[in-house]
């Protein structure tokens, strides 16, 4: 199929899939839509190791002094769990069309192994974010998986079939190092990413450098600098950055207190989570979860309802 052909299609389905704005949950485990039909500003965010396509619109990321351009030519890999912040550029004429597809990475795993020598790339520099084209083989995938996912017979039958063929796309394309990496304890990259993946099942938790640096078996002075040529912040930052986005969320999905949500991530002052929340967000939490649930999305779910936030 031509590109262009492609790429109508493919927003065609979107624009099924994603009838609402913000964020809607398909039916498959792991696969989310994005619908913005006006430009959204610079804003943190957290995202899981994913891969984002974006079948109309542009979204721009920044992470450091990086910025990465996601859009109809290009989609996104995160190998790591990362905070950063994200821009949307889209129009009531051209709304942002996007699907995120998050990274097993127990199935990323086993598809690693089972490659031959002659799927392995060249060693690069691995990364924890990268934008690089889209080419026929992954688009292929990814416009069968959303035809895949207008029917619930073939999602429950065909999905995860899908999903593999799009990890392997990935996995033996440009970006596969940087998630190999993130997968192989054995290099600095895969301890750093062990170590993000210990932070966000233990954010709550009294978690400290010495602690992390020892499970990842190097110095506290070898584990900072490689923690931050991954991430681009420090350690403890990158914990305070996981506590609140996961407080944001916790208050705007589960209307729980401030207060409560502090508490819930691991802050043991309130005053000292507000005043963090405000430097990172830019409002109170409570202004946040305001403005937030006026952005609110439901989504049905079996039988309960997901709320989800416009990002």
């Amino acid at each position: 199929m031509e590109k262009e052909t492609r790429q109508q299609r493919m927003i065609e389905l979107m624009g099924k899939l994603a009838p609402s704005e913000g964020q809607t949950l398909s039916a498959l485990e792991g696969v989310k839509f994005m619908r913005a039909s006006k430009s959204l500003p610079r804003t943190p965010v957290l995202y899981e190791p994913s891969v984002v396509i974006v079948c109309q619109g542009r979204k721009r990321g920044f992470l450091g002094e990086q910025s990465f351009i996601y859009d109809a030519q290009q989609f996104l890999v995160l190998s790591v769990p990362l905070p950063f912040e994200s821009e949307t550029i889209a129009s009531p004429e051209e709304p942002l069309l996007a699907m995120s597809i998050r990274i097993n990475l127990a199935v990323a795993a086993e598809i690693v192994l089972s490659l031959d020598e002659s799927h392995h790339q060249p060693q690069a520099l691995p990364v924890g974010m990268c934008a690089t084209p889209l080419d026929n083989k992954l688009g292929d995938a990814v416009l069968r998986l959303l035809e895949t996912l207008t029917s619930p017979t073939d999602t429950r039958i065909l999905g995860s079939a899908i999903m593999r063929e799009i990890y392997f796309r990935v996995l033996t394309g440009e970006q596969g190092p940087a998630i190999r990496a993130a997968l192989t304890h054995q290099s600095h990259f895969g301890k750093i990413s062990k170590a993000l993946r210990r932070i966000h099942t233990n954010y709550a938790d009294g978690l400290d450098v010495d602690t992390l640096a020892t499970e990842a078996g190097m110095s506290v002075a070898a584990f900072h600098a490689n923690f931050k040529g991954v991430t681009t912040t420090s350690p403890m930052q990158y914990l305070k950055t996981t506590r609140l986005h996961k407080a944001r969320l916790l208050m705007i999905q589960d209307g729980l207190s401030a207060a409560t949500a502090a508490g819930r991530v691991g802050y043991e002052s309130t005053s000292q989570f507000s005043r963090e929340f405000k430097r990172f967000f830019g409002r109170t939490p409570v202004e946040e979860a305001n403005q937030m649930k006026n952005m609110l999305v439901e989504i049905p779910a079996e039988n309960s309802s997901r709320y989800v936030t416009v990002q």
